[in-house]
């Protein structure tokens, strides 16, 4: 397995000809990095007026690894080849380095670059990418990874330090200033001579006249291209993408240079996929968090996270939803103050809870939306308590007092409804609790613990503190937590809580089960997005039909699983009724969800209907936003339809093999999140990239935004 790493941007508050003083004093050897021996330059070429430099060396390394793995190696030392490509008109310094030790075993590649900072041209700018692959090491590959790993993580973390500590060497002798490379026309250029090592000019700025600059555009050497062009995407993308090692430590926090790698790789994807509409970092950070800073199993969650928020319109729920009467008299849970970390404090008075008569009242869909909007209110409380203290907070605290828990909490359907609830909060809000107070436990508690701790995570459930009694008070109990100037007064505190007292819902207010299953059903069935599954040979169409020709068709939809071919299609003959569960002419089942066919099999293309955009294939994951300007009326169709991979075909199967395969539908189902809108020409506003003119529900936990130009075509697709 390919390991890799992506360094966010580091900056130092100096400008680039001083960084590069700085960094020339590593060479030959630096007494900093205990590992790095010695270095030769093995060849340095200059281009004429001295505006780029390009220098190889041989660096020696000794790496901190087991005797015993180094006899089985035969080596002590291990050589890697750092190219290193200095343009003084750019102001860049590109550095390339690959391992010559072992290249046919092990492929370390390595992508390092100092520019300027693009808000301030007295800033510099650092970022870098690495990949390791191990293809084998004598049966040691496992712990050649970790040895590698942990290495290059430590030298990751003492970069910055060593050039500071050499800027601070260079400002003691008196050199705190180094003048911008420049050439004078008036000038003529001559070959700079061979030297074993590139010496900058030191000037301290008590004796440095500045020349000006003077630059012949035209006396531009093949060599003086920028070296930038030969880095990854990553490393080139532009400045709002990125992500600054200060900002990281102010609003996320202390990351290991590998954390910060995960969430700017992650980061990059999403960008990738859901241009401009990602989540805030804090919240991506969170899913990594809970799944141990794995990428691959982080952005599973992560996504089926996003669908879930588009599909129910989780991110409007704070402006929509309205909390019944009953939820503002009945249920004892609140908001009140902060602990001493500076978490937000949540307040739930469970034992005074009447579960079953809330049920009862509400029903299961009800109280769900209810716990959501604390969640979001929750995140909300998280960013401005980050302003307020000054240092990250991304989780709160939950205090639950279970004085009065008794038998009637434990009613089946009530605890039905809590499993759900904790379901559902555990998918889509990952590590947002920092810790839960259980205060005054009862006996029957236990019981309950037994009912709900396995569908608990288990970096949650090492979060509980539970107290019997009265243990909560005096040293080590609740004031260890939360100022005493904050404690209820309920808990023996003198502040005064706004939380409800609760009491027993009237049976006035309980609704039939007839009542609240429609209830349930109107509110999980009030979104705009519908889902289909897509097989293979059986696409998904939505007919759109289209009176004035100059109306706007609109799109968003999710792929949630597998790959699909976005196509749509005119015709002016309207299709048969909508044909649905065509495999079950075969004798196949097909899985739950919506899948209907429009284009009749007699029909030819290009005789019977048309197609009107380019295909698109979009991959699992994507979230793809798009539009096209009719030019006739008539039908519209948009058709999904199962992408099969090329590799698949290419692999020659024999025909039972091939006939298995076809067979095997379930292996062959794709799955589509997806909302249409038509708009008038004159409600249309620009692109579709960000589909300002719908009802879309993209994430609001995203801190970017897309603005929307005008369309210069007729026609757009965008997968982002």
């Amino acid at each position: 397995m390919v390991q890799k790493y992506q360094s966010p941007v580091r900056v130092y508050k100096h400008p680039f000809e001083l960084v590069m003083a700085a960094y020339e004093r590593r060479f030959p050897t630096c007494h900093l990095i205990p590992m790095f021996v010695d270095s030769d330059v093995i060849s340095e070429e200059n281009s004429e007026d001295g505006s780029f430099n390009k220098i190889e060396r041989r660096c020696k390394l000794d790496v901190d690894a087991p005797r015993l793995l180094k006899r089985i190696a035969g080596v002590d030392y291990v050589y890697f080849i750092q190219k290193n490509s200095l343009n003084h008109r750019e102001r860049t310094l590109c550095i390339e380095s690959h391992n010559e030790t072992f290249s046919n075993r092990v492929v370390i590649h390595e992508l390092c670059c100092y520019s300027v900072h693009p808000e301030n041209e007295e800033w510099t700018c650092f970022e870098q990418s690495a990949s390791l692959d191990i293809k084998s090491f004598f049966g040691f590959e496992s712990t050649v990874e970790k040895i590698a790993m942990k290495q290059y993580a430590s030298s990751i973390k003492k970069g910055k330090e060593i050039i500071e500590y050499y800027l601070k060497e260079l400002e003691d002798e008196g050199i705190i200033y180094v003048p911008r490379w420049s050439v004078c026309p008036s000038s003529p250029t001559k070959s700079m001579k061979p030297v074993v090592r590139p010496e900058l000019h030191l000037i301290p700025t008590v004796t440095i006249e500045v020349p000006p600059v003077c630059m012949n555009d035209t006396q531009v050497c093949k060599e003086t291209s920028n070296p930038l062009s030969s880095l990854n995407d990553t490393l080139i993308a532009s400045p709002d993408d990125k992500l600054d090692a200060d900002y990281i430590k102010r609003y996320l926090g202390d990351l290991t240079p590998l954390q910060e790698s995960c969430l700017i790789r992650l980061r990059h994807w999403l960008q990738e996929t859901h241009k401009g509409k990602i989540p805030k970092d804090e919240h991506i950070l969170r899913f990594l968090r809970a799944r141990d800073f794995n990428i691959d199993k982080a952005r599973e969650i992560l996504c089926q996270s996003l669908t879930w928020r588009k599909q129910h319109q989780v991110d409007y729920l704070l402006d929509t939803w309205s909390s019944p009467q009953v939820l503002h008299d009945f249920y004892t849970g609140g908001w009140h103050h902060h602990d001493n970390d500076g978490r937000p404090l949540y307040i739930l008075r469970l034992g005074h809870m009447d579960t079953k008569g809330l049920v009862r009242a509400l029903g299961e869909e009800s109280l769900l939306r209810h716990v959501l909007s604390i969640n979001e209110e929750g995140l909300r409380r998280c960013e401005e308590n980050t302003k307020v203290f000054g240092r990250p907070i991304s989780c709160w605290t939950c205090l639950v007092d279970l004085e009065g828990l008794n038998m009637r909490h434990l009613w089946r359907p009530a605890v039905k409804a809590l499993l759900r609830i904790i379901e559902v909060v555990e998918a889509n809000y990952p590590e947002t609790l920092g810790r839960l107070l259980i205060l005054r436990a009862p006996r029957v508690f236990p019981v309950l613990w037994t009912l709900v701790s396995p569908f608990i995570d288990e970096n949650t459930r090492k979060k509980f503190l539970i107290y019997a009694g009265n243990d909560y008070q005096g040293s080590g109990g609740l004031v260890d937590y939360i100022d005493k100037e904050v404690i209820p007064d309920f808990l023996g505190g003198e502040c005064m809580c706004e939380v409800p007292e609760g009491g027993l819902v009237p049976k006035s207010l309980y609704r039939t089960a007839e009542e609240l299953e429609n209830d349930e059903i109107r509110l999980w069935t009030e979104t705009i997005y519908q889902s289909a599954s897509i097989f293979k040979g059986a696409p998904h169409e939505q007919l759109i039909e289209i009176i004035d020709a100059t109306s706007v068709i609109t799109w968003d939809f999710d792929v949630c699983k597998g790959d699909v071919i976005f196509n749509i299609y005119h015709s002016k003959q309207a299709p048969q009724p909508a044909r649905k569960d065509p495999l079950a002419t075969h004798g196949i089942t097909s899985p739950a969800g919506n899948n209907v066919q429009l284009i009749e099999k007699t029909w030819l293309l290009g005789q019977d209907y048309s197609m009107v955009e380019s295909s698109l294939t979009c991959k699992e994951g994507e979230s793809v936003q798009g539009s096209h300007v009719t030019r006739w009326p008539g039908f519209y169709i948009l058709q999904w339809k199962f992408h099969s991979m090329p590799a698949c075909a290419a692999t020659n199967l024999s025909r039972v093999d091939d006939v298995l395969a076809t067979l095997q539908v379930s292996s062959h189902k794709c799955k589509v999140m997806y909302y249409t809108e038509v708009l008038g020409s004159e409600d249309f506003r620009g692109s579709m990239t960000s589909l300002e003119s719908s009802h879309s529900g993209f994430s609001q936990l995203s801190a970017a935004t897309t603005s929307s130009s005008q369309s210069q075509s007729s026609s757009m697709i965008s997968s982002v």
